[in-house]
């Protein structure tokens, strides 16, 4: 493979004080001055890319793409985020590749939480 792994996650946001601060507060990323952070992973850590076809349904058809973001502990994520005020909008789900739950950021986004 030639790919050595992701080089960034890039979007366009409609309000940025109010992005930057949400993924600071809830996620507890850093955001720099440049709108943006580098995440450096654990050797543990595994950047997945997958691909869906337009009417999988695993997430909603109108999001074309979704960040899964891998933690070290999701009851601790999920008490934080309770603490936070942050609504789960998909319960933990447990299955063969590992923990899940989803929440949504402010413009609507799904972002999956995912514990391996």
């Amino acid at each position: 493979m030639m790919i050595k792994g992701i080089g960034g996650i890039f979007w366009r946001t409609k309000n940025l004080d109010a992005i930057k601060k949400w993924y600071g507060e809830v996620l507890k990323i850093e955001i720099e001055n440049w709108n943006g952070t580098i995440i450096k992973p654990p050797s543990d850590n595994e950047t997945i890319l997958s691909f869906f076809t337009e009417d999988d349904l695993y997430f909603p058809t109108e999001q074309q793409v979704m960040l899964n973001f891998q933690v070290y502990n999701l009851d601790d994520m999920i008490q934080h985020l309770e603490q936070m005020g942050v609504p789960l909008v998909k319960e933990k789900e447990i299955s063969d590749f590992g923990k899940f739950i989803w929440i949504k950021d402010p413009e609507g986004r799904l972002v999956e939480l995912w514990e391996k």
